[in-house]
Formats: C-alpha cells, structure tokens, sequence
C-alpha cells in the first residue's frame, strides 16, 4: 500500500485533473494552461509508477493503456440505437408535424427541443455505478463494435461520473473532431506519405477505430452527449431538456439545445442558426434535430421499425457540383437487375470526393438526354446517394457519346434482357458470378440465415475461387476449405462453419426470404411458410398461389418463375441433403395464445437469450417490439431493466418478470 501522505497526494490530484476536464469540456471555461495540466498529470503518473497497487481503472492516467487491439468485438446494445428520418425542406417537416399531431390527445400539443445535428460517429458509453464499462459504435442499430480501449483515451468522456449516479446508465452521442485538429491530423497524414481523410466525420471514424489507442488519443477527438439508451436506479428524468440539464452534474458535456413551442419557433432557429451560427462553429453541423420534449408524450408517439416517431433531422439544403461523365458501368444486381453508374471526374460535395453517380436505370438516362462526356450537376443531401440532377447538353462540344443498354451481362457474359412491362434489364444467366455474390451476402443476411461471418471479402473469394457455385455450396463447405482462403485462420473459419451449422435449423420463412425470389419481402415469406412446406410451395399453382394474402398476381408469377426455373428443382434438393429447415411453420391462427398481443423485452433474461424469447412469442402468435406504446400488452422485465420500465409505468402498460413470463409462454 502506498504511505498515507502519498495516497492522499494521488487522490487530490485525480480530483483536480477530474475538475479540470468539467472546466474544459463541459463548462468551456478552463482555469489553467495546458502547460499546467500536464504537469499535475506527470506528477499523478510518477507517483503511481513507484506505487503501482495504487492504480485504478478511473485514473485520469489510464485514458491509454493496454496492447493495440487486434479486433473489435460485436456489442449487443441493451435498447436499439435508431437512425432518425431526414427532412429536407419546410413542407417536408410540416408534414412530419402534422401526422405526430395526430398521435398526441387535443389539447396536449408538444414541447420541442433543437439542437444541432452533429456530423459525427454515433457512440453509446455504458457506466456501471458511475464508472466507465464500455463503449460501443452504433453498427447496424441492434449490435455494434466495442470500442472501449479507444474511447477512454478521449478526454471529453469521463471515466467517472460526478454526483449521484445512477445504477447503470447508457449515454448516447456523437464523437467528432474539429476543423482545426482535423487539419493537423492530415497534414500529419501527408507528412507520413499516407492518404488524408476526405472529411472531419471519415477522419473521426477511422481514428475511433485505430488498432492502436494511443494514435486515437492523438487525434483529439471529442464527445458530445445528446439521448440515452439505459437509466436505471433512482432520479430518473422526465424529458429531454431535463437529461440534458442532469448532463452537466454527471460531468458529461451535453449538445447545446433550445426550446420551441410551435412549428414556427422551429423553422425560425434554422434559419437562424444556419445563418448567424453555423459559419462560426469549429465542427460539422449538417442540420438540426428536433425532439418531443416530454418522454410520455415520445412513449405515446413509439417508433417505426427503424425511427422514433418523436424526433426528425432537419437537414440543411443539398450540397451540388459540377462535373464530368468519364464512362458508364454496369451493375449486376442479386436478381440479374443491370444499374447504370456514372463514373465521374472526382469532385468535393457536401463533405465527400464522389467518383461514382447511380443513374438508377436507362429509363432515368433518357430523362436526363445524359450522354458519356457531358457536363452534369450532381447533388448530396446528407447521407444520401449522389445523384444526377442535370446533363449540360449546351456545353456539348460533338465527342460525347450515347449510353445504351449492355447487349451481354459485364459479369459472366451471358445475353442481357428487357423485363417485360418494366424499365429494368436484366442478365437471365442462373449462373452469373455478380448475382451470386449478392445472392450469397442476402442469404446470409440477418433477416435469412443469419450468417453473420460471411461478408463481402468471403463472399469474393469464395466465388472467385471456384468454391462455392450456389446457395446450397455453403453446406459443403469444409474447414480446410477455408484455411485455403486469405481471410480466414482457424478461428473465423471455425465460427462460420458453426453459424452455417445453426442456419440449418432456422424456420422456413427465413430461407424462403433467403432464397431471393424477385418480389418475395420477409412478411410474403413468412405468409407462404405457413402455408406450405417448401417441396409443397415449389409445386404449388399459379392459380392457388395467387389466391395466397399478400401474394396476388405479379408475386405468384415471380414464384413460379423461380421454383420452374433450370436448376432450381437440383438447388431445393440439394438444401434438403443438406438438413435444412424445410417444415412448414406453425400458423398464427387467431386463437393462439398470444395473438394479438405485444411484447417487449428489456433487461437480461437469465433463462434464454432476448432473441429465443421473441421467438417463442412469435410461435404462440404474438408480437415482439422493440419500442412501448399504449398498445403494448406487456413488459417482460429482466436484470438490469433499463427505461423501457419507466415507459411502461407512464403509460400503465402491465409488467411481467421473467419467472412470470416463462409461465404465461408454458
């Protein structure tokens, strides 16, 4: 143990190193040099190299430490960490405002809160009792990348929360980097001989992402808080304005934020903080966000499958520029669909170098009259993709040629066709390697067979190395297969043959879907699969498949196109050999035990990963949600329950726990 006096030494220091990072970052009102700060941080870290026992993982001398990382490991978020819609002009948001009208009681219009939308990386830091526990980046929204080691050399992120904490709590925000630091760190790029970043927000991420921390502790990236995901224990807040006031008192630096109390309030703080801030800021702001305050009024509004019903971006217009069409290349869709690209002369808009434009189909290019060699405008509106907006056929000089349709596919070869009574072309090869490739990522995909180690640089070399000639090829696969590949070492190869192994067992709706039969979406599949086996849908008539809910006319066509197709009868039969899933599902009949019912799951259940037990809810013809609304039934409550709680108390919604539920699912 270190003598009292030093002890006592260390302790003073780390709470005025602590203070001084509130100062700094959270207040913006810095009492001391940076000259200075570095000398109380000396004097902490040789105190604690001659007295080691004394470390601890919250010492503003840990922010960098440990080996580089080596690979960063998936996160499953305790709630999802929706995208937000985007709006882009005032009639677009008045139409937004108009249907959350609709979903609130009369007489209960809502409070908003502003801020700006920072174009940043998306981060969720979780504190256990106050202390940092983990970082994570958003992913896919369901599960992300664990970027803890990273994130703890940011010194905007406290290791420690002050004041009262709660249990556990999951503050979510945005980490970038400013303009000046982000000039510094190209230009140390450029010294190095490396290639730049195109922009702050590529900058940020990738230096988030570094394999070593200490390069991410360079790069001065910083963290804003702006929601949270996870509160549990006491001192619960009631609304935003609220959460971001409590932000200052955890020692976490918060977004700035105003209050509206009309559309109109809205639309004036944009124009006016586009106009009189936005040109002043020292970080990328690419729009405003607008948020019901109050959490009641968000619970009554829930989500759409992918955002809050609550909150929108209102983004800034459009960024264009000019340029020139070099050539136009051929895309081979997971169909055979063939999508024009334009490749142009690189040219910087809205943040980014763009090089490639879709010209989504030909139908598109003669409504454009766009030519190879002309003068084009093109426009970026956020995240959105580049596009066309218009061919400068004035400034045609006579060298420019026409694009027309590929009379055989870019990929295998093979003839290309007109789809009839569409605008699409299509190569009709069964055996094209580019459709194969897409096949393979879509059956592998999440929402089919869930594959989750199968991505697009196996998938290259898989095809291009002659092993894998179909779906089914993914069943004969062998781990000396695999080990013959770059990518994979004994491990990864390991992990994917078991995830192959797992998909066998998945219900038939997920391989229907996984199939990629032309208009088949999930809700068709798992519509069919309650219907047929798969031998029984692959021989079912275009008569009776048209008669099928949700199917019709032009999806029943597109099945029987598939199942009577050269080589499919040899596909299904080989999946079969392979002991997949081919029994048909249990049908949700309206009698069953849960139909109609909602669920929704927070917490850690002990007996079953989240996923078996909405699993188990869908079987008995319920519902799984990931959001609470009115027309939630229930709240299965496991350990570590986070806001959903709250959410069900404001809204009256009966809570299950986990003992509870299993004997309601008996």
């Amino acid at each position: 143990m270190a003598p009292p006096q030093v002890q006592s030494e260390i302790e003073r220091l780390r709470r005025e190193l602590r203070e001084h990072d509130r100062r700094y970052y959270v207040e913006d009102a810095p009492v001391i040099s940076d000259t200075e700060y570095d000398r109380l941080l000396r004097r902490l870290k040789d105190l604690e190299a001659r007295h080691p026992e004394a470390v601890t993982p919250d010492s503003p001398t840990q922010r960098v430490g440990g080996s580089a990382a080596a690979d960063f490991s998936s996160v499953r978020h305790a709630a999802a960490m929706l995208s937000l819609d985007n709006v882009y002009g005032e009639d677009e948001l008045r139409e937004w405002h108009a249907r959350l009208l609709k979903n609130l009681p009369p007489g209960e219009p809502p409070l908003f809160i502003i801020e700006p939308k920072i174009d940043g990386l998306s981060c969720a830091l979780t504190y256990e009792r106050g202390m940092l526990a983990r970082a994570a980046t958003r992913g896919d929204g369901e599960t992300g990348e664990d970027v803890t080691g990273n994130a703890r050399t940011i010194r905007s992120i406290p290791l420690r929360l002050t004041g009262p904490v709660p249990e556990r709590l999951e503050i979510r925000g945005e980490i970038y980097i400013s303009f000046a630091d982000f000039a510094k760190v190209n230009a140390d790029e450029a010294a190095a001989g490396r290639e730049p970043f195109v922009n702050p927000r590529n900058c940020a991420a990738g230096s988030l992402r570094q394999k070593d921390p200490a390069v991410t502790a360079q790069r001065r990236l910083r963290f804003l808080a702006h929601s949270f995901g996870v509160w549990t224990g006491d001192a619960a807040v009631a609304s935003e304005s609220q959460f971001l006031a409590a932000c200052a008192a955890l020692g976490l630096q918060a977004v700035e934020h105003a209050a509206a109390r009309s559309l109109d309030e809205v639309v004036r703080f944009y124009r006016e903080f586009k106009e009189q801030r936005l040109p002043r800021l020292a970080y990328a702001v690419d729009g405003i966000v607008v948020k019901v305050d109050a959490y009641s009024q968000q619970s009554r509004l829930g989500f759409t499958a992918k955002s809050p019903r609550w909150a929108v971006a209102f983004k800034y217009p459009a960024q264009q520029a000019s340029t020139v069409v070099e050539r136009v290349e051929f895309s081979v869709g997971r169909t055979g669909v063939i999508t024009p690209v334009a490749k142009v002369k690189p040219v910087f808009c809205a943040g980014v170098t763009i090089s490639s434009v879709t010209l989504h189909n030909f139908a598109e290019i003669a409504r454009l009259g766009l030519k190879v060699g002309d003068h084009v405008l093109i426009e970026r509106a956020g995240e959105v993709i580049p596009k066309v907006v218009k061919a400068a056929a004035e400034l045609r000089q006579g060298h420019e040629r026409d694009v027309a349709p590929p009379r055989n596919c870019p990929a295998c070869g093979s003839a290309v066709v007109k789809v009839e009574d569409a605008v699409a072309y299509r190569c009709v090869s069964p055996s094209c390697p580019a459709q194969l490739k897409r096949l393979l990522l879509h059956f592998a995909s999440r929402p089919a067979l869930d594959m989750q180690g199968l991505g697009e640089a196996a998938v290259d070399q898989l095809v291009e190395s002659g092993r894998i000639r179909d779906v089914a090829g993914l069943y004969e696969l062998r781990k000396e297969d695999l080990l013959k590949l770059e990518l994979f070492a004994d491990k990864r190869a390991e992990n994917l043959l078991a995830q192959i192994q797992e998909s066998r067992q998945k219900p038939l709706e997920r391989l229907i879907f996984g199939l990629g039969i032309r208009q088949v979406g999930e809700k068709t599949a798992e519509t069919l699969a309650q219907l047929y086996d798969l031998e029984g849908l692959a021989s079912a008539e275009l008569a009776a498949l048209t008669r099928v809910p949700d199917v019709g006319p032009i999806v029943a066509a597109s099945l029987c196109d598939f199942f009577h197709a050269p080589g499919t009868k040899k596909l299904i039969a080989r999946l079969k050999a392979a002991g997949l899933n081919f029994q048909r599902s249990e049908r949700k009949a309206a009698g069953a035990k849960l139909a109609g019912k909602t669920f929704v799951f927070t917490g850690e259940l002990e007996s079953m990963p989240r996923e078996e037990a909405e699993e188990k809810v869908k079987a008995l013809g319920g519902k799984a949600s990931g959001s609470v609304s009115a027309k939630t039934a229930f709240v299965v409550a496991g350990a570590k329950a986070g806001s959903k709680l709250r959410q069900a108390a404001e809204l009256g919604v009966p809570v299950l726990s986990e003992a509870e539920f299993l004997k309601l699912i008996q």
